[in-house]
């Protein structure tokens, strides 16, 4: 049984710890801060950091990858079209790789960088800057239509598949929701709630795909309410969900 905790860093970063409790191995996802896995792992003598997981190459994704790896000598799995600091295995699309036991299929899903993964095991998805919770990563490196094809990779994974994302981003992105969707009462439900989560410093991931379908107006690109709003707001009739993604992203840029 794997338990998964949320390592705080900087302002709004989680680094995921992944804890295999028969072993007393353990794995991180995105340490941009090598400071909080020490610091777990001072905390819990015993337990051995076997491997580091990392999405993209942003620095607030991999500062602590070098310090962690020397310290620790775990292996080190990134993108291959990617610099990734202490890289060991460099991953491509449909790659699959065993962490803790636990077999994760590799997804690529360029658009926040070009050369973005995500992993995925049944009921557990790592998606870094991708996906977010009520929304998704800014367009850095990619087109508005790979993001939205990217998404929708995500989005076809069973929906009770519980999302990881490395932001504590769902406030802001549901008052953006709400804005784009006002009637949606799953949205209103959803920003109830995190209001109140946020209110006493509660964490408000993960959440799961079932939620995201219902609340994330960047997944629900196809419904007549999305679309008739994204259309108001530039002016134009878009012609495809991708265009309608491309509205609602530029839209929220300047939210």
């Amino acid at each position: 049984m794997i338990q998964i905790t949320a390592l705080p860093a900087f302002t709004d970063n989680y680094i995921w710890l992944l804890q295999d409790h028969s072993t007393r191995h353990c794995a991180v996802v995105d340490p941009g801060d090598a400071a909080p896995v020490q610091a777990w792992l001072d905390a819990h003598p015993g337990w051995v950091l076997s491997d580091i997981l990392v999405t993209h190459h942003h620095h607030d994704h991999v500062g602590g990858v070098q310090a962690l790896r020397n310290a620790t000598n775990a292996t080190v799995y990134g993108p291959a079209s990617e610099n990734i600091p202490a890289r060991d295995v460099a991953l491509e699309d449909n790659a699959n790789v065993n962490v803790l036991g636990l077999d994760f299929d590799v997804y690529a899903v360029p658009g926040h960088t070009l050369g973005h993964i995500a992993y995925y095991h049944r009921g557990l998805l790592f998606c870094g800057d991708t996906l977010f919770a009520a929304g998704c990563g800014r367009l850095f490196e990619g087109t508005p239509q790979q993001m939205h094809h990217s998404l929708g990779r995500l989005a076809a994974l069973p929906e009770d598949t519980l999302v990881y994302c490395t932001h504590e981003y769902t406030l802001s992105n549901l008052k953006f929701a709400a804005a784009v969707e006002p009637a949606n009462p799953d949205i209103a439900a959803r920003l109830e709630k995190v209001i109140q989560q946020r209110d006493q410093g509660v964490i408000t991931l993960p959440s799961t795909l079932a939620l995201e379908k219902l609340t994330n107006p960047f997944l629900r690109t196809a419904e007549t309410s999305v679309k008739q709003k994204a259309d108001e707001r530039n002016g134009q009739r878009n012609q495809t969900p991708s265009e309608v993604f491309a509205a609602l992203r530029a839209w929220k840029d300047k939210f």
